[in-house]
């Protein structure tokens, strides 16, 4: 007897037990179902919800490898810095070593480990509970999580703010496909309200940068962003920003590899196409009304503003996390906007007040997490609306055609 035959014989015996939801959760991931339709008309399709998040996180996976080889070469990069050597980035040259890829899975693999164990137990006991079966909305977020997070945040801050975003943002709500708030954002915002020390400056970004390896606080992982908004200088070129080779959270440093993902998603209809164009359109919009600011002279190089509005409105869209954010955050099918027109007003918002946080709040220039959080508000409103207004365009053509 093989291992799928013993699996659905043992699965026999936990029906109607306390822990089948469990047991179920572990068969039905290595298996398909034994249960077949008896009745009523049913849609066979290969995309269900398992193979939807695993499609998503292969999406990831290349984000992530990239970010374990980026957490070694800021690190090692930095204690170079700090002790006046200078690294030269190289995808064949001292980019891909085993150096820097054991540092960063030193560092990142712990993330992601602690991530889906404190996420998955807190499922697993709610479905426990609960009675109903363990859900695979959690895939996804679970990898989400320490891309969106600074490379040397404590494990423990991390497992208390993921038990606070699967509780607070999804369970309350009833489980995958009920919650109105992106539940790794909400572990994200967690995160920065209450350990805000953690979650900004220039020290979170690199790993070692706090505790000043080499020379005693000459290690500085300040991001793009960071030096823009405080009127310094950035040394980074064009192909450093779009491959990623730089300080920030683990998943967000190459737009490169964030947009193979977002195409990859849009080819196999995961992502919505409308959500991502739109808030490209949107974040572009808001960053050329501030370069027109600028150009026009109302911002002069002594204002506080000065270096995220005079920042062109192209390279926003390669530079902290607002590609990441559009492409894995903002097309959630759950917490998004749910109509077509609705989907292209939710990402142009979406884009459009990223820009305008990153900009207007220097202490915190990355805003696109906070503007996908308040559209997730938003997108039900944003549908009614939508909705009303095709209703009335078919009334007034129902009127038209009875007159």
């Amino acid at each position: 007897m093989g291992l799928k035959e013993k699996l659905h014989g043992i699965k026999e015996d936990f029906k109607g037990k306390k822990m089948a939801p469990a047991f179920n959760a572990l068969h039905t991931f290595l298996y398909t179902p034994n249960e077949t339709t008896h009745n009523g008309s049913h849609i066979r399709a290969v995309d269900d919800l398992k193979r939807t998040m695993n499609t998503v996180i292969m999406a990831l996976v290349p984000v992530l490898i990239w970010g374990i080889f980026n957490a070694g070469y800021q690190h090692y990069a930095a204690v170079d810095a700090a002790n006046g050597v200078i690294r030269e980035a190289s995808l064949f040259g001292n980019f891909f070593t085993w150096d820097n890829f054991t540092m960063g899975a030193i560092t990142v693999l712990p993330l992601v480990i602690v991530s889906y164990a404190v996420g998955l137990a807190v499922e697993f006991v709610f479905a426990v509970i609960k009675g109903h079966e363990v859900e695979e909305g959690y895939l996804v977020t679970g990898m989400l999580v320490p891309l969106i997070v600074p490379v040397d945040i404590p494990l423990w801050m991390l497992a208390v703010a993921v038990i606070f975003g699967v509780v607070i943002g999804k369970e309350v709500f009833g489980g995958t496909g009920m919650n109105i708030l992106n539940p790794a954002l909400t572990i994200r915002a967690f995160l920065f309200f209450a350990y805000p020390t953690w979650m900004s400056g220039d020290k979170v970004w690199v790993h070692g940068a706090k505790e000043a390896v080499g020379t005693p606080d000459a290690i500085s992982g300040e991001t793009i962003l960071g030096s823009y908004a405080q009127n310094s200088s950035v040394v980074y070129d064009f192909a450093d920003k779009f491959f990623g080779f730089i300080p920030g959270s683990v998943g967000e440093t190459s737009t490169f590899l964030i947009l193979l993902g977002g195409l990859f998603l849009m080819f196999t209809k995961i992502a919505s196409w409308r959500i991502i164009l739109s808030a490209i359109v949107g974040a572009a919009v808001m960053g050329l009304i501030f370069n027109g600011v600028v150009d026009a002279g109302w911002i002069t190089e002594s204002s506080k503003f000065y270096g995220l509005m005079s920042t062109p409105y192209w390279e926003h869209l390669i530079i902290g996390g607002i590609a990441f954010g559009i492409v894995y955050m903002a097309t959630d099918p759950v917490s998004g906007a749910q109509t077509n027109t609705g989907k292209y007003w939710y990402g142009f918002l979406i884009g459009f007040i990223s820009i305008m946080i990153r900009v207007f709040n220097p202490a915190y220039p990355e805003g696109v997490f906070l503007a996908i959080l308040l559209m997730n508000v938003f997108a039900p409103t944003i549908d009614h609306y939508v909705v009303q207004a095709n209703v009335k365009k078919r009334m007034k053509r129902l009127k038209l055609k009875t007159a």
